[in-house]
């Protein structure tokens, strides 16, 4: 008789699954289920449970959702983590990573902005503008002082989160200020390059106030593959405020009488995501030629 439980992560032919709470190492059963996305961190999957306390897993669940790079499944929430200095946060990444999370068809996107401490009110205010105009939860937050720490936990509260940024914003140093047993390695940001070294080796769930989270290897680049050009504006959802404009299918680019690209002219649409956005789309256009 099988049970149900949740892929924490994979190693090589090793599974570790989550079965009533309990870690259980599992492997195979068929070389059907030995291929690259066969299994990924976040599946459910059937389990044979053996005398020895390991188990076999006979089958996996239909995914109800599937983030391309890092490879995992069924994520109910995104939380883009970004540092308020050091490094400093470029709009274009931050758009990037939000561009990718929307891509993805995951339903709840936040976006972390972690050492607030380094910026003043005022700063912090007109880093967090753009974002929350276009409808997206922003937290800002301090790992180092414990800043916002209770309010970014009660958003992992039973979700299976993703955290997702560049290297160096300290999305394990905050994984660490909501929960020390986890005890993450964290890296220092380098002086040279500005960005931290990649303390996380592979993706990984983590049991978290009745959810999971997942530490994932940083990024320093995201490409914006699958992402095509003409989904691209679906990926900026603020531009849904902005109608009318003068053609069907409108890129918002060189197009006479764009609504868009008017709010950003007259300064109803912020212009770090409009410019973003720009840099982006002609982005995907050079890469299909």
């Amino acid at each position: 008789m099988h049970q149900y439980g949740r892929i924490l992560k994979v190693y090589n032919s090793v599974v570790h699954v989550s079965v009533d709470g309990a870690e259980m190492l599992c492997k195979l059963r068929g070389k059907s289920m030995r291929g690259r996305d066969a299994l990924l961190p976040g599946d459910v999957v059937r389990v044979v449970c053996g005398t020895d306390g390991g188990g076999v897993i006979e089958g996996a669940e239909p995914r109800t959702s599937l983030l391309a790079r890092p490879r995992v499944a069924n994520l109910t929430q995104i939380v883009i983590t970004v540092a308020a200095a050091s490094p400093d946060p470029h709009p274009l990444v931050v758009s990037r990573f939000l561009v990718l999370a929307e891509h993805s068809g995951i339903q709840s996107i936040v976006l972390c902005i972690n050492k607030i401490d380094l910026i003043d009110g005022e700063a912090a205010a007109r880093l967090c503008a753009p974002y929350e105009a276009a409808g997206y939860p922003v937290l800002p937050v301090s790992a180092e002082e414990g800043t916002g720490i209770t309010a970014l936990r009660e958003r992992l509260s039973g979700e299976i989160t993703v955290f997702a940024g560049p290297s160096g914003a300290g999305k394990s140093s905050l994984l660490n200020a909501m929960d020390s047993s986890l005890g993450l390695a964290v890296g220092a940001v380098s002086e040279k390059i500005g960005r931290g070294r990649h303390t996380t080796r592979r993706a990984e769930l983590l049991p978290f106030v009745g959810g999971y989270v997942v530490d994932t290897p940083g990024f320093t680049q995201q490409e914006l593959t699958g992402v095509a050009a003409d989904d691209l504006a679906d990926c900026f959802p603020e531009f849904l405020h902005f109608p009318g404009c003068r053609f069907t299918p409108c890129s918002h680019s060189h197009e006479p009488d764009c609504a868009v690209k008017a709010a950003a002219e007259e300064g109803r649409l912020a212009c770090e995501r409009y410019d973003a956005y720009i840099a982006l789309l002609k982005e995907i256009r050079s890469a299909r030629k």
